[in-house]
């Protein structure tokens, strides 16, 4: 949720007396997506990246791209991207490149008089949230940002405590598309059905598809090397140290959204190739050396059931069916999950973990009930000290854990690490 809310604790205070004292003394005050639009974004060429999953990752591979071609753009991650080092800074207001250097059908390439107008705007990519802006600005916060790029990666339902289903969440996807201008360009997930009902909505600017077999931008090989096929014809391949389907479509997104601005697809392509990710995406926190083999833990952010399948997913396929066991340990933490919505997902979520962990503290549902199809293979525990004890247990030289939760989880990472090394001593 947002910072700061109307709530009242138990004894009918103000959680916030700060904001209701602003209020009663009637001082102007705005929201932070306002205030970024107002004095970071004007006068700027925004390319903002949506969905439910992936924005982070989608986020940081473009200004990366757009980084290592020259264009210094200004960016808001929400994350850290580790070739950066830093989640937001104004960049360097380079302008942009108004030639692709490549030949395109005219449909494509837009109208060149508009193309050079935006060419005098700096680039300022955006991680694009569709939560509600604040308390008292029920929007999404992207319908602020006024992309003339936006990236639509992908849609389910989520953010249970504000959406009432999938049409709410796709309304809002609308609201957005609305606010692109005719010579800007939608970058568009073909496999996602719920972003073609948006986009039967209206829309008024050039939509370039990516992911499905007949969309624009297809990827033609493994997620760690594959080529870059627009419309049929082979124009980059990327090599790179990431895994998983959806960092694959990740990266069709944001060679489609980088060729908006300039950069030529075999160029977007090089870029990624020293791409290094997110931290909390899959990120190592430290190995502890077994005499039988070594026990690896990782981090990552992935808190919703697709998320959580499609992390698991992707280490299952670089690992192969005899290089060690994955143990999934996660926390079931965001207002969504909290709420029970996605429980009965949760299984499925979890079917490449060997073994799967669950921290069902501060939840009203039965998580063991939700996991209870799992069998054997899935283990709830009320407090981290216990959770703790229950993966030290259980793994053994060769493993992967992987940790996973949208907050602390208690430094769950670090403590499994102390009791791991302790237990191999």
């Amino acid at each position: 949720g947002n910072v700061v809310s109307r709530a009242r604790l138990p004894d009918g205070t103000p959680k916030f007396p700060l904001m209701e004292a602003i209020m009663e003394a009637g001082a102007p005050y705005t929201s932070g997506p306002q205030w970024l639009a107002e004095h970071v974004l004007l006068g700027r060429h925004v390319l903002a990246v949506a969905g439910t999953h992936g924005k982070t990752t989608t986020t940081s591979m473009l200004a990366w791209i757009l980084e290592s071609n020259g264009l210094g753009p200004g960016f808001l991650v929400g994350g850290v991207p580790m070739n950066f080092g830093v989640s937001a800074r104004l960049g360097s207001g380079t302008a942009l490149r108004s030639a692709q250097g490549e030949e395109e059908p005219a449909q494509r390439a837009g109208d060149t008089e508009q193309r050079a107008q935006s060419a005098r705007f700096p680039l300022f990519v955006i991680e694009a949230d569709e939560y509600d802006t604040a308390f008292f600005d029920k929007r999404s916060k992207f319908v602020h940002y006024r992309p003339r790029t936006a990236i639509l990666n992908n849609l389910e339902f989520d953010h249970a405590d504000i959406f009432d289903n999938l049409a709410a969440i796709e309304r809002q996807f609308h609201h957005l598309v609305r606010t692109v201008p005719g010579s800007g360009r939608l970058v568009v997930n073909g496999l996602e059905e719920s972003l073609d009902r948006v986009l039967h909505m209206g829309h008024w600017s050039e939509v370039r598809s990516f992911g499905a077999a007949v969309s624009d931008f297809v990827a033609s090989g493994e997620p760690h090397a594959f080529d870059v096929l627009e419309q049929g014809r082979s124009v980059a391949r990327v090599e790179w140290s990431l895994t998983g389907t959806h960092n694959q479509l990740n990266a069709l997104a944001a060679i489609a959204a980088a060729q908006h601005v300039g950069v030529a697809p075999v160029d977007a392509a090089r870029a990624l190739g020293s791409f290094q990710n997110v931290r909390r995406r899959m990120e190592v926190r430290g190995t502890v050396k077994w005499s039988s083999g070594d026990i690896t833990v990782y981090d990552d952010f992935a808190h919703h059931p697709t998320a959580i399948r499609t992390t698991l997913d992707g280490l299952r396929r670089r690992l192969g069916s005899d290089s060690g066991r994955i143990l999934a340990v996660f926390e079931p933490r965001s207002n969504t999950m909290k709420l029970g919505t996605m429980k009965s997902q949760l299984p499925w979520s979890l079917e490449s973990a060997d073994l799967a962990f669950c921290h069902s503290g501060g939840l009203d549902w039965n998580a063991e009930e939700a996991l209870a199809p799992m069998g054997a293979c899935a283990m709830v525990a009320p407090s981290i000290d216990a959770l703790v004890q229950h993966v030290v247990s259980a793994a053994r030289p060769g493993d992967h854990i992987v940790c996973m939760s949208n907050g602390g989880f208690g430094c769950v990472h670090g403590r499994l690490l102390t009791a791991l090394k302790a237990a191999a001593q």
